[in-house]
């Protein structure tokens, strides 16, 4: 379970980190704050300085907050459905260690001695702050953390965009290919709740899609599969084998995940797949 939890950290992690629309956000806010001297700043520092101020203390904020963010992403799942809600409880709870860090900076720059007082001062100013920065991350990057959650790594499914497991084409065309990308329309493997859309996966990519799982079941047309989840539904040509772990059924797909198969539709993929 730890070493699973600490799998989709470092994948959902790694997202963040080669995401260019992520970093072009950090630096345009880290320039505002460095044109704009907020908090006394312009007036206290010079522009060099007040650039190096505020990018230390933005690199030490946002790397804090992502971490928590993340953290609270996967914990909560079980608890939580919202995505966006689940990061901004992380966000949130990531004010207390950064106010800590603001202290620390303002005492590098400002020789401001650090006070335990002053740093949870400095922690109820950064909720604010850590909201904003929640509703950006959410903003550009939930599809991707999204992907990211199933176990794709996107940085190696970027570089080979073509990596796709061999299933046989259906006889005829599922009709919720139709709401796919001409390039993603291949045949239908799986089916996968995320927040308020719908992930569909062929064999020639994914793509997430506004559209209610139970909707999107009625649109599989003639392909076989079988439902696993309140969340999943997966083509019976992409089945691999079952896993029994500490009395929980798993699915292994023929690309190597493992998808949890919920009680009420156990004996039924027993039946399927004995």
């Amino acid at each position: 379970m730890d070493h699973t939890f600490l799998q989709s950290t470092l994948r959902e992690l790694r997202v963040i980190q080669h995401s260019p629309r992520f970093w072009a956000t950090f630096v345009t806010i880290v320039l505002i704050f460095a044109l704009t001297g907020p908090y006394g700043t312009f007036a206290r520092l010079t522009p060099a300085a007040r650039f190096g101020y505020w990018l230390v203390l933005h690199a030490m904020a946002w790397s804090i907050a992502i971490v928590f963010s993340v953290i609270a992403e996967i914990l909560l799942r079980k608890w939580i459905s919202s995505m966006f809600a689940r990061m901004m409880i992380g966000s949130i709870i990531a004010a207390l260690p950064i106010g800590f860090g603001i202290t620390l900076v303002d005492d590098a720059f400002f020789g401001t001695a650090a006070s335990l007082a002053g740093s949870l001062q400095q922690a109820l100013g950064s909720i604010p702050l850590c909201a904003l920065f929640c509703i950006l991350t959410y903003l550009t990057m939930h599809r991707q953390i999204a992907m990211a959650a199933e176990g794709v790594d996107m940085p190696a499914m970027q570089a080979a965009p073509a990596a796709a497991p061999e299933i046989k084409t259906p006889p005829a065309q599922a009709p919720i290919l139709s709401r796919l990308k001409p390039e993603n329309r291949g045949a239908l493997i799986r089916l996968t709740v995320r927040d308020h859309y719908t992930e569909i996966v062929t064999s020639r990519g994914r793509e997430l899609i506004l559209l209610r799982f139970g909707d999107a079941l009625m649109e599989v047309g003639d392909t076989e599969g079988i439902r696993l989840h309140r969340s999943h539904w997966i083509a019976t040509d992409h089945v691999a084998s079952l896993k029994r772990d500490n009395g929980k059924l798993f699915v292994i797909t023929r690309d190597g995940l493992e998808m949890p198969v919920s009680r009420p539709y156990a004996e039924a993929v027993r039946r399927r797949f004995p």
